[in-house]
C-alpha cells in the first residue's frame, strides 16, 4: 500500500467525520470504567438506542463498586430492552473481578482486559483506544466494512491480515478520533446495504426464537419475582423448544435459580424469604 493512498485515505475519513461526525455521550469521557460499559453496551446494538440507557446506567453504577455490589436483578432491570441480558450479567462479573484483581480501575492493558468476562478482542482493544487514545487498531463490523471497501481488499481477508492493515493506515496519536471517524463513516455512508459486504456473523430472526423466549422469561421474573414452574410452564406451552429447556439454561448460566426442590424459579440472589434454594 502506497503512502500517499494511505494519507488520502485518512483525509476522507476525517474530512468525512469533521462534516457529519456524531455526538455521543461516551465520546465526552475519558473514564476507562464508563468506556467499557459503553462498548458492551454497544455489542449488537445500535448507538441510538444505547445513548439514554449508557446514562441512566452510569447514573445508577457511576462506578465499577456500585456495580459489582448491586443485586443481578436490579443489573437486569437496568439492561432490560438491550438484548442479551448475558452481556449485563457478564459486564457485572467483570466489575467484580476488576474490584477484586484490579484494586477497582479498569485495565488499561488489551492482554488483561481480554481475560475479563465479556470481553472479546474487539473490546479488548476498544477500550483503550477511546479511554486512553491508544495506538492499537480495534476493528468491529464497521469498521471491517470500511477498510475492505475503501482499500480494494479481498473480503474474505484474515482477521491478521486485515488487522496489519489496519494498524498501517492508524494516524499515530489520534487512535481515538480515527475510530470514532471509521465507525460514524461506515455506519452513516458506507453501509451494509449499498457496498453489499455482509457482517462476518448474522442474526437470526429474533421473534419466535429461542433468545425471545429467554427474554420474555427473565422480564416475567424481573417483574413479578421468583414463580412456579408449573404456571411457566402452562403460560409458554407454545414454546417449541421447551421451555423447561431455557430455565435449565438459564440456572447453568447463573442469570436464575431454583427454590423449593425445583418447583420455584426466580433471578438468581433474588430468593424471597422462607424459599430454600435448591441450586441444580
Amino acid at each position: 500500500m502506497e503512502r500517499f493512498s494511505v494519507e488520502a485515505f485518512q483525509d476522507k475519513i476525517f474530512c468525512f467525520s469533521s462534516e457529519k461526525g456524531r455526538d455521543f455521550p461516551w465520546r465526552r469521557t475519558r473514564d476507562r470504567y464508563a468506556v467499557m460499559v459503553s462498548e458492551i453496551m454497544l455489542q449488537q446494538t445500535q448507538a441510538e438506542r444505547v445513548a439514554p440507557r449508557f446514562m441512566q446506567w452510569i447514573g445508577r453504577f457511576p462506578d465499577v463498586t456500585s456495580l459489582a455490589s448491586a443485586s443481578l436483578r436490579e443489573v437486569l432491570q437496568l439492561w432490560s430492552g438491550l438484548g442479551y441480558n448475558a452481556r449485563g450479567q457478564r459486564l457485572q462479573l467483570a466489575a467484580a473481578r476488576i474490584v477484586e484483581r484490579h484494586g477497582g480501575k479498569v485495565p488499561g492493558d488489551p492482554l488483561i482486559l481480554a481475560d475479563l468476562p465479556g470481553i472479546g478482542p474487539y473490546t479488548s482493544r476498544s477500550i483503550p483506544v477511546f479511554a486512553d487514545n491508544l495506538d492499537v487498531a480495534a476493528i468491529d463490523t464497521n469498521i471491517r466494512r470500511v477498510l475492505i471497501h475503501e482499500l480494494g481488499l479481498p473480503e474474505g481477508i484474515s482477521p491478521s491480515g486485515l488487522r496489519s492493515i489496519a494498524e498501517e493506515v492508524l494516524p499515530k496519536g489520534r487512535s481515538r478520533d480515527w475510530h470514532n471517524a471509521l465507525m460514524d463513516y461506515g455506519a452513516l455512508e458506507l453501509t451494509s446495504r449499498k457496498t453489499g459486504i455482509a457482517p462476518l456473523t448474522r442474526q437470526s430472526p429474533f421473534k419466535g426464537s429461542r433468545r425471545w423466549y429467554r427474554g420474555r422469561l427473565l422480564r416475567d421474573l424481573l417483574s413479578s419475582g421468583p414463580m412456579p414452574m408449573e404456571g411457566l410452564v402452562e403460560r409458554y406451552a407454545d414454546c417449541p423448544y421447551g421451555i423447561g429447556t431455557i430455565v435449565e439454561a438459564l440456572v447453568r448460566e447463573g442469570l436464575a435459580e431454583m427454590y423449593e426442590e425445583g418447583r420455584i424459579i426466580g433471578i438468581a440472589g433474588s430468593a424471597e424469604p422462607g424459599l430454600q434454594q435448591d441450586l441444580r
